[in-house]
């Protein structure tokens, strides 16, 4: 594949990720607004804003094999479509419930796009990119919430909060239409060469998959299994921060809802910068130690941990803003890593179904609960308590990381 076309693929399929997160973030920037408005407790709050990550974690799956029947450039396309369309929803709710409704069709549409993105995205690159790709295609999520909750809180300011989701709307929609003009399902398949041709010729023998065969496809040691759950616990972190920063700067530093915007997308910011850093430090550190991204994911968890839970008991000003931001940088460190250990860990031809029960875990174990269950302390605790409380999760995902590495056997290093 021509080079400048794989940028070509990587920028659009990037800059749909970046829709996709302003749809779903951008709720975070106006969350005082529809309190003051609607009246809303912390935890109907928590609940608009993790409903879209519950419905991805358990669509994720199914919507990603739909996608490899129906064509990944239709489906993508479909889905940027969807969500779209569904945030333009959210702009004409009337009261919770119909924003409850509109954010699950929003997820809805957002259920396989990360799968199946990254799947398209490292299927144009070569191999040895894996961790700095995937680190820089999911800091799209990050840059996304920063985009959406920074202009979010701008136009919220300035014509109300229902324009604040119509404007990520039109971009997506717009954005969408351009994807499916310029990228084609036709230029993403490599031309075969002259033996493949002929083995092309002749009609395959596939032997049916049961649902045991999948799952040891995409569970083949224990060591699988602990990325899932490392990572996923991992995010819950960084799904936490990311809903109620906005909040934060507003009640604790006295912040307007545009400032508070502005402020918290400066640390959604870092956080996207830190995934892309991490994945390629990961992937330079590790061309002659294949096992190295396990030790480097733990120490990316306990940073985050220790750094995060020390800014919270700090008292607000400079050196708490300065050490979340620290933290911060390391709250999403871990998904590049994560993600080229199951591509090195499963079969090449199950890496669209992989990266979705990666994208499960990392939605059900992190991205969903991280903001129900901060809003549901934050009732009881006070904001400040339940962040408080959050880092330490990220010790949690260490250890699950932890005990990855020790069952990784020598073979599967070798994969790695």
């Amino acid at each position: 594949m021509p080079r400048a076309y794989a940028w070509l693929v990587f920028a659009l399929s990037f800059g749909l990720l970046l829709s996709d997160y302003m749809s779903r973030q951008v709720l975070n920037a106006v969350f005082p607004s529809l309190k003051l408005e609607w009246g809303l407790s912390d935890t109907e709050m928590g609940a608009l804003s993790g409903v879209v990550a519950l419905t991805v974690g358990l669509l994720t799956i199914p919507l990603s094999l739909l996608a490899d029947r129906l064509g990944r450039v239709r489906s993508l396309t479909l889905m940027a479509t969807l969500w779209s369309v569904a945030t333009l929803g959210c702009a004409m709710s009337g009261d919770f419930v119909e924003m409850l409704v509109a954010r699950f069709m929003v997820g809805v549409g957002e259920a396989a796009y990360g799968s199946v993105g990254i799947a398209v995205v490292l299927s144009v690159f070569p191999r040895h990119l894996r961790a700095s790709l995937s680190g820089a295609f999911m800091a799209g999520g990050a840059f996304g919430a920063v985009l959406g909750m920074a202009l979010g809180g701008y136009v919220a300011a300035r014509l109300g909060w229902r324009w604040s989701f119509g404007v990520m709307a039109l971009f997506g929609l717009a954005l969408a239409a351009i994807y499916r003009f310029a990228i084609t399902e036709q230029r993403l398949r490599p031309a075969p060469e002259e033996g493949q041709r002929a083995a092309a010729a002749r009609p395959p023998v596939r032997r049916p998959m049961t649902f045991r065969s999948v799952l040891k496809a995409l569970f083949p040691t224990l060591s699988v299994v602990c990325v899932h759950v490392g990572s996923g616990l991992h995010l819950f972190v960084m799904g936490a921060v990311l809903a109620w920063m906005p909040s934060y700067l507003n009640r604790y530093y006295g912040m307007t809802v545009d400032r508070a915007g502005v402020a918290a997308a400066v640390f959604v910011l870092i956080g996207g910068a830190g995934m892309i850093a991490c994945g390629v430090f990961t992937d330079r550190l590790s061309r002659r130690e294949p096992a190295r991204p396990w030790r480097m994911a733990i120490a990316y968890s306990l940073a985050c941990c220790a750094l995060l839970g020390a800014a919270f008991w700090l008292e607000a000003g400079p050196m708490q803003l300065a050490l979340i931001g620290a933290g911060t940088l390391f709250a999403g460190g871990t998904a590049g890593p994560a993600s080229a250990m199951v591509a090195g860990l499963t079969r090449a031809s199950m890496h669209a179904t992989a990266f979705a029960t990666l994208a499960l875990a990392n939605n059900l174990l992190g991205l969903a609960p991280g903001p129900l269950v901060t809003g549901v302390l934050a009732d009881r605790l006070g904001l400040l308590g339940a962040l408080q409380v959050v880092p330490l999760v990220a010790l949690a995902a260490a250890l699950a990381f932890a005990l990855g590495r020790k069952h990784l056997g020598a073979s599967m290093d070798e994969r790695l």
